[in-house]
């Protein structure tokens, strides 16, 4: 309940017989309140102040100047009054928002402020959403409509609620203007690496992350941790040459090697195998969503890890029996499914998919491995030495190289006069 006295003073002003006179003597008491309340019974007595205000005895044209003074004082406030008083306000201001739009929408931002603060995201989000930015009232621009929906997309990303947070990156794509503001840029960028990430698109996700780490005027740090992401999307992405050069790019990078996932990222491109414990150490740093549980059981992990300790072998062996691979793979009978069926039909899916090139001999459950090489030996096992000793090659001129770079950083002057010679 609002205090005796401003409920009289508030009354004493509606009945006041001279029009010209009230906007003068609501703003006094309103600064009297301010001055003389605190905690519940200011908030109470900002309520019974508003709901004057808003009255029907008060003109539309009187209200406005009356509710700009309110807004600047709101924003002075502790967040759980600016809540009180705010979600009063909005309450009040739906009946005759249109005629007080900028009033509307400068509180709601001022409440969207206040939950956000208390860490109240989802309604934070939708308290922004009721803001009109299709108004025939105002002019709004097209970079302050993404400037807002960029905000209620994050504010419903912290929540992980990617739904509502892609229906309003949708928004921005349909805008006939682009993005010109670096920074308004680099936010959608990380929303939609966000979204994309969360969908368990993760080729997708893990280029936007890529092209967030490359943006110009991000903080070096930042851009580390957006590497790590994409690192992280490319080794949960679905193993296969998409995911190869995704992986051939990211390991190339010269920061790659400052990042912690580097490690699991060079066994993945040089197609070595995972072990359980490198496995568990890389799923300490995965997000919920990476590591929800998918129709069969298993993880997102885990059917990267298998798919790729797949290829990973199918470099090592020419064939392979079945029940072997699954000891490989780490797999185990469980259902109608022995571990020899499982490792058959991880290899089945991937031949089939394209993603992996082979045979597969049911009647003597082996797998047969293509070196990819065609027309060098009759069984292809030339055509696999040789693409061994290209691998080969290829990694000692990779050290070689990596050595090279280390001694250049450490001794500058030496490596300068062995460039003159």
């Amino acid at each position: 309940m609002a205090s005796q006295e401003v409920t009289a003073a508030l009354a004493s002003i509606e009945s006041s017989s001279s029009q010209q006179n009230k906007p003068q003597l609501y703003n006094e008491l309103l600064s009297k309140i301010v001055s003389t309340s605190s905690g519940d019974e200011l908030a109470q007595n900002l309520i019974c102040y508003l709901d004057s205000i808003l009255s029907e005895n008060v003109s539309i044209v009187v209200a406005r100047p009356l509710l700009d003074s309110f807004v600047n004082v709101l924003r002075d406030l502790p967040a759980e009054i600016k809540i009180k008083v705010g979600q009063h306000a909005v309450t009040l201001l739906q009946s005759r928002s249109a005629s007080v739009e900028e009033q509307d929408s400068n509180i709601r931002e001022i409440l969207a402020d206040a939950y956000e603060s208390q860490e109240e995201y989802i309604a934070a989000a939708r308290t922004l959403q009721g803001i009109h930015l299709d108004s025939s009232q105002r002019l709004i621009s097209d970079e302050a409509k993404i400037r807002m929906w960029i905000r209620i997309v994050r504010l419903y990303l912290e929540e992980d609620d990617t739904t509502s947070a892609e229906s309003f990156l949708n928004r921005i794509k349909n805008l006939p203007s682009k993005i010109e503001d670096p920074e308004l840029k680099l936010h959608f960028q990380l929303s939609q690496a966000r979204i994309l990430d969360a969908r368990r698109r993760f080729l997708d996700a893990s280029q936007e992350y890529f092209n967030v780490s490359l943006a110009v005027g991000v903080d070096e740090n930042d851009r580390l941790q957006a590497l790590s992401a994409a690192i992280i999307c490319a080794v949960l992405a679905p193993a296969g040459p998409q995911r190869s050069r995704t992986l051939a790019r990211l390991y190339k990078d010269d920061r790659a090697t400052s990042v912690d996932e580097f490690g699991i990222l060079e066994k993945m491109y040089l197609d070595r195998l995972l072990t359980p414990e490198e496995v568990a150490a890389f799923s300490k740093k995965l997000a919920p969503h990476q590591l929800a549980k998918t129709a069969d059981g298993s993880t997102v992990l885990d059917k990267a890890v298998i798919e790729h300790n797949l290829v990973a072998a199918s470099k090592l062996y020419e064939n392979i029996k079945t029940d072997s691979l699954a000891a490989i793979l780490g797999l185990q009978d469980s259902g109608d499914l022995t571990a020899a069926e499982k490792a058959e039909a991880y290899a089945a899916h991937m031949v089939e998919q394209g993603r992996l090139k082979g045979s597969i001999d049911q009647i003597e459950g082996v797998i047969y491995f293509d070196s990819g090489i065609s027309g060098v030996g009759s069984t292809g096992t030339t055509g696999r030495n040789l693409r061994l000793w290209d691998a080969g090659v290829q990694g000692v001129a990779e050290d070689v190289e990596r050595v090279a770079a280390s001694v250049a950083d450490a001794f500058p002057e030496f490596a300068a006069s062995q460039m003159v010679h």
